[in-house]
């Protein structure tokens, strides 16, 4: 990809669109930056794009800085239909995404992994294990270290795990994983996507340009991983399929018998460990373990190197993260759980006695489906952000429920009610833009708070 004096534009200066700018200009395209937030809002990142020869539009999209491109690159949060971009698709100006620039420069092996939960998860435990098994192995993508940013340091023996997004996987023409990894799909980002299906065939993008030397790796116990695997055999029949279970056995992939967890391969089976020796809380993180195994025997990692891989692993931040016991009660992290599914899933971690923590900015979901885990298992619901008046009326009559409006008022209304023995779990079932900056602000905010509680029990303990 020739980008020598080529005019491209790059919409959205997240991390990702900061990356793929420096990158664009360092191979001497002309770059211009375009962004609706204001000059003060983006004070951190235009001096250096500055310094570098790039011009910078803020508080706004021009509707003449579209049109005058060779190339866009738009970042995951901005939407593909917005005006100016459906119009420059009309003037046959090509638009891609920063996963998909750096996919036509990456060297090695590209490990992709998306799915509605568990992507943060199974990317960074996916790169443990191939790193214990020896191989050279890159994390990124939208786990926080943009796809770009690893093309320097990748090599023709690189494997470079990505989270891919079904965001990213919209801008997505070229972009083909030699292992290609979709853990589940439950209703999400429906704010952003016209429909659940619309969803579903953006994460089944992840697999349209594999070829019969890559494999397609899915989650045998999801409806709608195993209905598309057959969409993708009746469409296409090139990449191999491996599966991964926690129920049943599986022809090719890691499933679990007898406690154990297995892989099968030709016909021959291997015990990789037993499920007592995984180290992260809840069946969802089983699910998450059987998949990063699954890829590490792909690659040819050595049973015991995986072992040791799972076995050494710490939980990732802001994903059901223990934070601290005060007073008795046991503080959890868990601000990754942006949509309902995954707060079912954090809920299931822990067998009773919860104060919840649930709200924020809405994606367009349900919250009802939570009520028969709600009687079953909390004790109360601390509702904040935007979406907290639409979650009490969805909830109402299967928990009490606080309206605590921001969260250092829910965390201190949990600590007071909770006994010896509950739980606080911050697992909020919505996106963070209403109140934070993202899920790992919000977290952090959480845990300072907790933090500054149990130092004031210490304190109080000591006179």
């Amino acid at each position: 990809m020739d980008l020598k004096n080529k005019r491209v534009l790059v919409v959205g200066l997240g991390k990702s669109g900061v990356a793929s700018a420096l990158f664009l200009r360092e191979r001497r395209a002309q770059v211009t930056v375009s962004d609706s937030k204001t000059e003060n809002e983006l004070r951190g990142e235009i001096p250096k794009l500055l310094d570098q020869g790039i011009t910078v539009e803020a508080g706004g999209h021009g509707e003449r800085t579209f049109h005058k491109q060779d190339l866009i690159v738009v970042s995951p949060g901005v939407p593909v239909d917005v005006p100016q971009l459906s119009q420059a698709r009309q003037l046959g100006i090509p638009i891609i995404g920063e996963i998909e620039l750096a996919s036509r420069f990456l060297k090695g092996h590209i490990v992709a992994i998306t799915g509605s939960n568990g992507k943060t998860t199974t990317t960074a435990l996916t790169g443990e294990v191939l790193a214990k098994g020896g191989k050279r192995a890159l994390v990124g993508g939208n786990i926080g270290t943009p796809a770009i940013s690893l093309v320097e340091e990748s090599t023709d023996d690189t494997y470079v795990v990505l989270e891919v997004s079904s965001f990213q996987l919209e801008t997505i023409e070229k972009f083909r994983p030699k292992i290609a990894v979709l853990l589940n799909i439950t209703p999400d980002h429906l704010d952003r996507h016209t429909s659940f299906q619309a969803y579903v065939d953006a994460k089944a993008r992840i697999f349209e340009n594999q070829t019969a030397d890559d494999f397609s790796v899915l989650n045998a116990d999801e409806g709608q991983c195993v209905d598309l695997a057959g969409r993708i055999r009746a469409r296409q029949t090139r990449a191999r399929q491996a599966w991964f279970s926690r129920k049943k056995e599986v022809e090719v992939g890691s499933w679990v018998k007898d406690s154990k967890i297995m892989f099968r391969s030709g016909g021959q089976d291997q015990e990789i460990m037993p499920v007592s020796l995984v180290p992260l809380k809840g069946v969802h993180n089983l699910e998450n373990v059987l998949a990063a195994v699954c890829v590490g025997m792909l690659a040819q990692v050595p049973a015991q190197r995986i072992r040791t891989g799972v076995e050494e692993f710490k939980a990732v931040e802001h994903r059901l993260e223990y934070v601290a016991t005060v007073r008795g009660v046991e503080f959890y992290n868990d601000s990754k759980a942006t949509n309902v599914d995954a707060t079912i899933k954090a809920l299931e971690s822990f067998p009773a006695n919860i104060h919840l923590i649930l709200g924020g900015k809405d994606k367009g979901s349900d919250y009802s489906v939570l009520n028969q885990l709600l009687r079953q298992r909390t004790k109360c619901v601390y509702t904040i952000g935007t979406a907290a008046q639409k979650i009490e009326s969805q909830i109402s009559g299967a928990v009490k429920a606080v309206h605590a409006e921001t969260l250092e008022t829910a965390v201190r209304r949990a600590a007071a009610a909770a006994v010896p023995g509950d739980i606080v779990l911050l697992a909020p079932a919505c996106a963070s833009f209403d109140q934070f900056q993202n899920y790992e602000h919000r977290g952090g905010v959480f845990k300072q708070a907790v933090r500054a509680m149990a130092e004031q029990a210490k304190v109080e303990a000591a006179t």
